[in-house]
């Protein structure tokens, strides 16, 4: 197990906004995020983070290669920071008009016509 933040304080409580990519959703991934306290929000079907956010992050690992996890997990936290307050405003600003939508329309799935 790491020594992640919910070990060092189990006051903090850490909750994961992500997508539902195969990895993501693994056994042992659920099984290790479970392990260190991490809950999981459901992610929403084409939320602006899928068209926003995670392009940039993923843009700046790309081509890289870890040695180990914690490795790879210090590379993603460090995009992360890197990316500027604005660009993290914009992103939640979007996603907040699209559940808004989401939540007059009553969970119906929509897009722009």
């Amino acid at each position: 197990m790491s020594d992640g933040a919910s070990k060092i304080n189990p006051e903090i409580r850490i909750i994961l906004h992500q997508d539902n990519a195969s990895s993501h959703t693994a056994q042992k991934t659920r099984q290790y995020l479970t392990e260190e306290n991490v809950e999981l929000l459901d992610h929403s079907p084409y939320s602006p983070n899928d068209f926003f956010t995670f392009p940039k992050i993923k843009n700046r690992l790309r081509g890289q290669r870890f040695q180990s996890p914690e490795e790879a997990v210090d590379a993603l936290k460090t995009s992360v920071l890197d990316l500027p307050a604005n660009e993290w405003n914009k992103c939640f600003e979007n996603w907040f008009v699209s559940m808004h939508m989401c939540i007059n329309l009553r969970g119906e799935y929509f897009e722009k016509q």
